[in-house]
């Protein structure tokens, strides 16, 4: 009789395996002894949970992929269709005079930057996620860096009617940086506070420290946005719908603020957005170079 309930129970579990051996990971096999096939029974059912989970991981992987192709598929779409179309107007000389020939080229051109934007953010985006990315660190100065990005932008934002007022209260800030890398993220956040600045249209930078870290804020005031978007504002490829103000300049992918974030982990720093009624401001901390003493 002992035997006969021993082997009638190594069928359930046999059964059980075969459930799970077919792909039904939400299958239990009963428990229902305290001896070594219980403990089999119950490392079946645990090896089930770690089936349907690694399945639960794969699909999200998979969802991630398919994502990430139909994004850049749109958006490398936009700008490639309106280059073809400028292309083939000026290859079969379909403009009118020497003016129009002008904007044909120019506006070509300009979807040509575009397209070249898109591709460079996700190649970065791309080399982030799959952990490729390497980054050159070396002892630099946040003054002087945040100092060269600016030379660069305000005239860009001088050319879109936007004041920039950076607000230094430090004169040097020794960090171990990839310099190259905290420049995009530096002019990741001043081209979005550009695109979305509302009016009057300022952007508020401010350079301060402590004993550890030091932390340059980009402030603008924009359009108002919902707690769920404001969650989704470091997400790839989310996009506020609002861009009203400032539709002239080129969109992105909606990669921008991903890449400065993780950008902003590899170098030991993290990238935080304060937001109230309209009001953003982006802060990037990074650890301040520790010096080592003899």
């Amino acid at each position: 009789m002992l035997t006969k309930r021993i082997i009638k129970y190594f069928s359930v579990l046999s059964e059980g395996l075969g459930f799970i051996s077919h792909g039904n990971f939400e299958y239990r096999v009963p428990v229902r002894r305290e001896d070594e096939l219980g403990i089999l029974a119950k490392n079946m059912n645990k090896m089930a949970e770690q089936l349907a989970s690694q399945k639960m991981k794969e699909k999200d992987v998979e969802d991630s992929k398919m994502n990430l192709i139909t994004g850049v598929s749109h958006d490398l779409r936009t700008p490639l269709t309106s280059m073809i179309g400028y292309l083939d107007l000026l290859r079969n000389r379909s403009f009118l005079d020497e003016n129009e020939y002008d904007r044909f080229v120019n506006n070509a051109f300009s979807k040509a930057q575009q397209l070249k934007i898109l591709i460079d953010d996700l190649f970065i985006y791309t080399r982030l996620s799959s952990g490729d990315m390497i980054l050159t660190k070396q002892p630099a100065d946040m003054h002087n860096l945040l100092e060269q990005v600016l030379f660069e932008f305000v005239p860009i934002a001088e050319e879109h009617h936007v004041v920039v007022r950076p607000q230094i209260s430090i004169q040097k800030a020794a960090v171990n940086i990839d310099p190259e890398q905290v420049a995009r993220i530096l002019d990741n956040l001043l081209m979005n506070a550009l695109k979305y600045s509302t009016t009057p249209k300022v952007i508020d930078i401010h350079l301060t420290s402590n004993e550890s870290s030091v932390y340059l804020t980009v402030a603008n005031k924009g359009e108002h946005i919902t707690k769920e978007q404001e969650a989704k504002l470091f997400d790839r490829f989310y996009k506020t719908e609002n861009m009203e103000h400032n539709k002239h300049l080129q969109v992105g992918a909606g990669l921008g603020l991903a890449i400065a974030r993780q950008l902003a982990e590899h170098q030991d720093g993290r990238l935080t957005l304060a937001y109230d009624n309209g009001h953003y401001a982006f802060t990037l901390e990074l650890p301040l170079l520790t010096i080592k003493k003899n």
